[in-house]
């Protein structure tokens, strides 16, 4: 854990699939901020001008020749950090729906966690989820709280930061399946001794362009989750011995 977070180690990380007409915004959002923070946008295999947009904005871009999905470019996000002397990573989504004003709320909890999971169902906002999400997102959080051994509220948000030993482990393990990024890597955390705690949030309504999501893509979910997460917990335990070194 850390003992006080310096924001010129700090690494915001947004994964960014055909995210042209979000990008400016918020990486200008970041900045207001956040104006001591290092910016990396992670181009997904877009096909429009986010990359273009993201540089003009004065982001690091790190552009992946195919979309690997947020999993494969938060790994991609984890090792940059990790191979340009950052300690700490904030997933903010490239979409508007998480709030740079709340980073530093997460970054303080670092004090005491090793990963912050910026929940919408803690008390604040009104944030709603129906239908099978909203079942699947109440097991799996009963599930993840026990498994963790503290209460867990929103076990799917992508609005996580991670300390010096989470970045370790996920620049190695972190997973890129459908829900690995939130769910897995919630499991291997656990599984590997970090500390994991929450900090209530609002989500924003998306900014414009278009949702990653679609129908379809809902009415699977309760199935491709449930999955996912018994995937997560009956595979091997990473290696952990590298997370206590500086």
């Amino acid at each position: 854990m850390s003992d006080s977070v310096d924001y010129r180690r700090v690494l915001i990380v947004l994964p960014a699939l055909n995210e042209e007409h979000n990008i400016e915004k918020i990486i200008a959002e970041v900045k207001a901020a956040l104006p001591d923070v290092g910016v990396l946008v992670i181009d997904d295999g877009s096909t429009d001008n986010t990359s273009l947009r993201a540089r003009e904005s004065g982001a690091h871009v790190a552009r992946l020749a195919v979309n690997l999905g947020v999993g494969g470019a938060m790994r991609t996000g984890f090792r940059y950090a990790l191979r340009n002397g950052f300690d700490v990573v904030v997933q903010v989504d490239a979409d508007g729906q998480h709030n740079p004003a709340d980073v530093p709320e997460l970054l303080r909890e670092l004090d005491r966690a090793d990963l912050v999971i910026g929940a919408r169902f803690a008390g604040k906002g009104d944030y709603k989820a129906r239908g099978p999400r909203r079942w699947a997102m109440k097991v799996f959080s009963v599930v993840l709280s026990g498994l963790s051994g503290t209460k867990l509220t929103d076990v799917t948000s992508g609005f996580k930061a991670a300390g010096p030993r989470a970045v370790r482990l996920f620049a190695a393990h972190y997973p890129a399946e459908y829900l690995g990024d939130t769910l897995e890597s919630l499991v291997m955390a656990v599984r590997a001794g970090l500390k994991i705690t929450q900090v209530p949030v609002a989500m924003r309504m998306r900014a414009g362009g278009t949702p990653s999501t679609s129908p379809v893509k809902s009415a699977v979910y309760l199935l491709r989750a449930t999955l996912a997460l018994v995937l997560a917990i009956v595979r091997r335990k990473p290696k952990t011995g590298s997370l206590e070194a500086a």
